[in-house]
């Protein structure tokens, strides 16, 4: 059965406050044992056509026929994104267009596929996790450096920004430098069964190493990008969507979309 995200005014403005405040919100105990259950079941069929292997699925096309489906388009999931969005920016997002992701990290490919930090193209992320290590030091536990910046006013201010920041340099050294506790960040343990939120536009993430025998499968929803309909956001979107592509050919995947950034 679809999720529940029915909820009023006064709790949209206390998930805002929290997320503004520590860095993220989450609503505890929203995903049941039974829909847990059929979106582990979805994953590990996925799972099964990529033995060993990272892999990532972007977009309505490629999750068409999963639970996330009905999350997506659901209107009270929508309601409340927007609601987030208008708080957060100030105003409403020119679009209601919710962007799915389904994440797994495995196997030494999902090694190299940590540490990987950056900004979001949208302002709202939605974070469900799905297989989620218990034990071990290298869980791959969700790292954010909360609210670091604003929405830009100019597009190629966020270029720019990202630019810095989303190579391999930049994100070596910020692994490292977390290693040896020279800069502090918010590490959040997920659960599954719970939903969480931040502003992934604003906030620096990523996760954290997962050793290779163990798992970590999220499902993200992407809502609102401040910049929509700008030249410099349809040129990065083209380009994702060409390494989209080329993506799916190699490991055999469904066809993806990309968002931007």
């Amino acid at each position: 059965m679809p999720l529940s995200f029915s909820i009023d005014e006064q709790q949209v403005r206390q998930l805002a406050n929290e997320i503004d405040t520590n860095g993220f919100a989450k609503l505890s105990g929203v995903v049941g044992e039974a829909d847990l259950a059929q979106l582990r079941a979805y994953t590990d069929l996925q799972a099964a056509r990529h033995p060993g292997e990272y892999f990532a699925y972007h977009g309505e096309r490629a999750l068409a026929g999963s639970l996330l489906a009905g999350i997506w388009a659901d209107p009270t999931f929508k309601a409340l994104l927007s609601r987030l969005y208008q708080r957060a920016a100030g105003e409403t997002a020119d679009s209601d267009r919710i962007f799915p992701v389904l994440r797994c990290v495995q196997g030494n490919q999902g090694r190299r596929e940590s540490n990987s930090f950056h900004f979001d193209a949208s302002l709202v992320t939605v974070l469900i996790p799905i297989f989620i290590p218990e034990h071990g030091e290298e869980r791959g536990d969700l790292v954010l450096f909360p609210n670091l910046r604003t929405v830009r006013s100019f597009v190629l201010f966020n270029v720019i920004e990202k630019a810095l920041l989303q190579n391999r340099f930049s994100r070596k050294l910020i692994s490292v430098a977390l290693d040896w506790g020279w800069f502090k960040a918010k590490t959040v343990q997920l659960e599954p069964g719970n939903v969480y939120f931040f502003w992934g536009y604003r906030t620096l993430h990523a996760n954290r190493p997962v050793s290779p025998n163990l798992t970590r499968a999220t499902a993200l929803f992407h809502f609102g990008d401040p910049h929509t309909g700008s030249v410099a956001t349809q040129l990065i979107l083209k380009f994702n969507q060409r390494r989209a592509r080329l993506a799916s050919q190699k490991t055999g995947s469904p066809p993806t979309e990309s968002m931007p950034g």
